[in-house]
């Protein structure tokens, strides 16, 4: 347990200059894209910068198919950064992004990595060929998915979620007794059923593959100490950040979209003071 003054998290080390920053509890966004953004940090950091990281990358099915959504036939289409480039090209960035994280890694840490179908096994077989070591294949269970229109396919109802340490020789951190303690007393399964994002988590703005915070939550508290330091290199509309926020954890996240990262600025919960420090400002540094 950290004996750290309660509004207060080790700072990160030095990095580009952020999009915006909450010093407080260290956490800093940055915008533009994010090969490029990890090539910076990790070259000052040869032995690695971060304890763990959540990502959400493309899935790469915006096909001009149809999905329903609140009971409407509504596009797939998220926009041109889903779209599918053909399997080699798919599986090219997967490499990519995936090499510049393990870069950033530190020795014993470990990330997760969303997906359906249409990227997961891309993303399994690239951990495999650079060398790390999957740890489990988690079932994301959505209780109340959207129905299958064509009526040609059994409901998609789940995302798989693979958790896998930097090397086949890291000691990854697991918190067992505690996920233990939150299923009841019984060893915790791989298939977690979770519902999606409900109004309350997008009221800040949404955003197109938005993930629950209680999975987040759920993976963070599994792999990380308080004030370890958390990378989501596809922020999105923040739900790592509000995560880690949550959870005393530091966040350091990338996006390519100002919208987004305005969104996951919003998203972050208020800072939790001690009486005596209630009226301080967050200290809260907003550049463009």
């Amino acid at each position: 347990m950290s004996k750290l003054p309660p509004d207060s998290l080790p700072p990160i080390s030095p990095l580009p200059t952020p999009f915006f920053e909450d010093v407080r509890r260290g956490i800093q966004f940055y915008l533009g894209d994010s090969l490029e953004i990890l090539d910076a940090m990790a070259a000052p950091h040869p032995h690695g910068l971060v304890d763990a990281i959540f990502a959400d990358p493309p899935y790469f099915l915006s096909n001009n198919g149809v999905t329903c959504q609140n009971g409407r036939m509504v596009s797939v289409n998220k926009a041109a950064w889903d779209r599918s480039r053909g399997a080699e090209d798919n599986h090219a960035f997967n490499m990519e992004w995936l090499r510049r994280c393990q870069r950033v890694l530190k020795p014993n840490g470990t990330i997760w990595v969303t997906g359906t179908h249409h990227v997961i096994f891309s993303v399994g077989f690239a951990m495999q060929q650079l060398g790390y070591k999957i740890l489990n294949v988690i079932t994301w269970e959505k209780p109340n998915p959207p129905p299958n229109l064509s009526c040609r396919y059994f409901t998609h109802s789940t995302e798989q979620v693979l958790w896998a340490a930097k090397s086949t020789k890291s000691r990854h951190t697991f918190h067992y007794a505690l996920m233990k303690e939150l299923n009841g007393g019984r060893q915790m399964k791989s298939v977690w059923p979770i519902l999606a994002p409900g109004r309350e988590e997008k009221q800040h703005g949404k955003h197109p593959t938005q993930k629950p915070l209680a999975l987040v939550e759920r993976c963070l508290s599994a792999s990380t100490n308080e004030v370890d330091l958390v990378l989501d290199p596809f922020l999105g509309s923040g739900t790592t950040a509000a995560a880690c926020a949550k959870l005393r954890r530091r966040c350091l996240g990338l996006e390519a979209e100002r919208a987004h990262l305005e969104t996951a600025a919003r998203r972050l919960p208020p800072p939790q003071l001690p009486l005596d420090d209630a009226r301080k400002p967050a200290r809260l540094v907003k550049r463009r």
